[in-house]
């Protein structure tokens, strides 16, 4: 039977190849653990007519104005394939090549726009809520920010911001049969009904009502589906049905496409900042970070925020149920450190209004003898905005934000991340 634990949810996107135009739909390719609570929803634009004269005091009549999608993804154990799928779409170039037994692929922000409706790539999503309540694919989404923290004592954290234009496939349909209100078994138009079995396809059907007056609808009870083409339907007739012919409205999933399949998911290891290794006031040539000094205890948290301030919008040729134009106003990037205030380090960098570079890098497990899996994060370009020191307990701590500069060679981000798959938003 259908289940409504949300431990069942599933995940799947089209990580690898991104879509090929906007609101044009992409095979999923990989499914990805999710935090527990996060649902991808399309969000639907309605106006009333409460300004207009109507002739009544209240609102009366309400306008579908389409749809759009604002969803959180959280990642709680981040993995490398997390960072680099997530990284790929938000920055928007990646480029791999291989690395020992695995890849490379080297992310960087996308320069100007991808095409003339979108600035960044898209991807297309899948998610499944329970055991079989329903399920949606939803196209051309994408990744409009995103915060990558660590904290002492705690796995890596990955929660990206997404965006949609609304473009909604889902696996269940309503269909109207016209059938006599004493009927006892409603045949479909064309679908037969989705599952293998008798109870699996009993399961498939979520409700039948009949509209037994006009505009008076009720329910109707189901006892079995048939596993022809198209399905027939075991009901009982409506109290009080004649010959008479009625509609019946029926909720049901009807047989489904291959593309409602969810693909396999991969287990990499999870990131930890005990595995985090962080370099301040390096520079980068272009190919190595030099310089600097090694950043280790002293560091209680770190958090990296990015932001793409997109815009999902209706514009002309799309047809109206969904969008069909995602704009970037324009990136935004910070840092934020906590740390032991073990000397004046910082202090001296707000007064001087220092630059420098900075490196972050979280390995993991071993792919063979030369290389790991592994985060790799360089900012060529960054500046204090604040140092404020405070006290934790009895330990005096500071707490540093950093501006992530332009820098007019290098960009203001490269990010390097290894494992085993071969490309991302290709």
């Amino acid at each position: 039977m259908r289940s409504t634990r949300a431990k069942q949810n599933l995940f799947a996107v089209s990580a690898y190849a991104r879509e090929t135009a906007i609101n044009t739909e992409k095979a999923t390719d990989v499914s990805m653990m999710i935090a527990i609570g996060d649902v991808i929803n399309p969000k639907p634009i309605t106006e009333n007519n409460a300004n207009e004269a109507t002739g009544l005091e209240e609102v009366d009549q309400i306008y579908n104005m389409g749809q759009t999608v604002e969803a959180s993804v959280n990642f709680e154990k981040m993995q490398p394939q997390h960072a680099a799928f997530i990284m790929a779409y938000a920055l928007g170039s990646c480029s791999s090549a291989a690395a020992g037994a695995g890849y490379q692929h080297t992310i960087t922000p996308i320069a100007g726009d991808l095409d003339d409706d979108r600035s960044n790539p898209s991807f297309t999503g899948m998610q499944r809520l329970g055991n079989s309540i329903i399920k949606k694919r939803l196209l051309s989404l994408f990744v409009d920010g995103f915060t990558l923290s660590a904290a002492k004592g705690e796995f890596v954290k990955l929660s990206a911001d997404i965006k949609g234009t609304g473009k909604v496939v889902q696996n269940i349909t309503e269909e109207t049969v016209n059938a006599a209100g004493n009927s006892t078994t409603l045949t479909l138009a064309a679908n037969a009904v989705q599952g293998s079995t008798a109870a699996a396809r009993l399961d498939s059907v979520h409700r039948i009502r009949a509209e037994v007056a006009a505009g008076v609808w009720t329910e109707v009870t189901f006892s079995a589906v048939s596993s022809a083409t198209p399905a027939a339907i075991t009901i009982t007739a409506p109290a009080g049905g004649t010959a008479t012919l009625i509609n019946f409205k029926v909720l049901y999933v009807p047989t489904e496409d291959a593309a409602f399949t969810f693909p396999a998911r991969i287990q990499e290891t999870p990131l930890r900042i005990s595995e985090m290794s962080l370099i301040m006031g390096g520079a980068w040539s272009g190919t190595a970070f030099a310089g600097g000094r090694t950043v280790s205890s002293e560091i209680e948290d770190f958090s990296w925020k990015f932001a793409n301030g997109g815009n999902v919008e209706f514009r002309p040729g799309a047809g109206g149920a969904y969008a069909s134009s995602y704009f970037r106003d324009g990136r935004d990037q910070s840092i934020s450190i906590g740390r032991k205030m073990k000397e004046a380090i910082m202090q001296n960098a707000v007064t001087e209004n220092e630059e420098f570079g900075l490196r972050v890098l979280f390995t993991g497990a071993e792919i063979d003898g030369s290389h790991n899996y592994e985060v790799e994060v360089i900012y060529p370009l960054l500046a204090v905005m604040s140092a404020d020191p405070s006290v934790d307990g009895k330990v005096v701590n500071e707490s540093v934000e950093l501006q992530i500069m332009e820098h007019a060679t290098y960009g203001s981000v490269i990010a390097r991340v290894k494992n085993l798959q071969a490309a991302y938003a290709a």
